[in-house]
């Protein structure tokens, strides 16, 4: 508990105003899980490359360690090596006994949907068919589709994963643009042919956080009026920049089910980050997950997929738990020197780094006080002499930006500091 000294309780040395109002995000339907679309979606991306299958499967084990509930795995549909992949991924979750559900894109054509159930007889793993076709008017315009079309392709594709045993997931491609009595039409079609799930896209990221929550609560009434038992899924996309404040606000409205990606990768600008929704899931109190490893898995999939992890991206950035400004690490130190690492942990982040294995940092640069240089050699070991001390506060002040380690180490040894091995 922080401060111990004065015996003073969180609520009383952070005052929440998400919490004020009494209208902080809750979620409607009580436990919110999330699906992880990385391995589908988020390699839609045209500045990606795919991992290698050694690569997917230590992703697929890291979700397994974050607590994700499910993954989408790939959509067979696209080729024999798609294929060849999925079903290497769903032995493995087979194999390994993975508490971890799996699912698989297909368009609502046969071509899409019998390769999935193929590759489930083979794994030996129920594979949930994510069918989806467009719905919007802009949609069905450009592609001369009627409406009766599209509901002629659902009961048919519906039917043909009810059919084959596997459960399906229904999903129409810009549900946020689409028309609401259509919605109604093609929702309770494929509910009524057998759908256990069904998922309103923000394919483009048109939606608001009031659209968000509009259009989940519109298609939750739909499903409940024929089975208040079949689950609402929200994907969204951030073109934005909205994505996962609409995802949170769409659990709020109704949604059972949250999608998202590593880093927030996919067409386009991609799609809600997942590691941002399990941070903000768990500091509002939706879950209580393990985290630690979340860095390891955002900076594998990083790594694997060619895409930049920006030093100041929230919570598994370089940046996000360091600091060389003055006032900042000046705040931290005293925190530290109370003997109080909850309070040092959020005297100035939002996030709590050890939420996620990290800790806070004290960097020194010309933004810097004295404080930072005492609190760096501290932390490394190395007495702060007052000289000492003088000497790195000048050169970091001469400095252009944050001085490096092995800069300041070389400045410690230069005046006959001991430096640990």
């Amino acid at each position: 508990m922080p401060v111990a000294e004065k015996n003073l309780s969180e609520s009383e040395l952070i005052h929440d105003w998400n919490a004020a109002s009494g209208e902080e995000l809750r979620p409607a339907r009580g436990r919110v899980e999330l699906n992880d679309e990385t391995l589908r979606d988020g390699l839609q991306s045209p500045s990606v490359r795919s991992p290698a299958i050694e690569d997917k499967l230590r992703i697929l084990h890291l979700m397994v360690d974050l607590g994700i509930e499910s993954a989408n795995i790939g959509l067979p549909g696209a080729g024999p090596h798609v294929v060849a992949e999925v079903e290497r991924l769903a032995r493995e979750v087979v194999d390994q006994r993975l508490p971890l559900k799996l699912n698989c894109a297909a368009r609502t054509l046969e071509a899409d949907i019998r390769p999935i159930i193929e590759i489930s007889e083979r794994a030996g793993v129920a594979i949930e068919i994510a069918c989806f076709l467009g719905s919007s008017p802009i949609r069905q315009y450009a592609e001369g589709w009627t409406l009766d079309k599209l509901v002629e392709l659902t009961e048919k594709a519906v039917g043909l994963g009810v059919g084959a045993g596997l459960p399906v997931m229904y999903v129409t491609e810009d549900t946020t643009r689409a028309a609401p009595a259509d919605l109604a039409r093609l929702y309770s079609t494929a509910v009524n042919h057998g759908a256990q799930r069904v998922v309103v896209a923000d394919t483009v990221g048109h939606a608001t956080p009031a659209g968000a929550m509009a259009v989940t609560r519109f298609i939750r009434g739909v499903v409940d009026a024929i089975d208040p038992a079949v689950q609402v899924d929200w994907h969204g996309h951030r073109d934005r920049g909205l994505g996962e404040i609409n995802a949170l606000a769409a659990a709020a409205a109704g949604a059972d089910r949250l999608h998202g990606t590593a880093l927030g990768i996919g067409e386009r600008v991609g799609n809600a980050a997942i590691d941002l929704l399990l941070v903000n899931m768990e500091l509002l109190g939706w879950a209580h997950r393990d985290l630690s490893r979340l860095p390891e898995y955002c900076q594998l999939v990083a790594e694997t997929t060619g895409v930049p992890l920006p030093e100041n991206y929230p919570v598994v950035g370089r940046d996000a738990f360091r600091t060389m400004t003055g006032v900042h690490a000046a705040a931290i130190a005293k925190a530290r020197t109370k003997g109080d690492a909850w309070l040092a942990d959020r005297i100035y982040s939002g996030v709590p780094a050890s939420m996620v294995g990290r800790r806070q940092a004290i960097e020194i640069g010309p933004m810097s006080g004295k404080s930072n240089v005492e609190s760096w050699l501290k932390d490394h070991g190395i007495d702060p002499s007052p000289a000492l001390v003088e000497a790195i506060f000048e050169r970091a002040k001469a400095a252009r930006t944050v001085l490096e380690d092995e800069e300041i180490l070389e400045l410690c040894r230069s005046h006959g500091a001991a430096v640990p091995a």
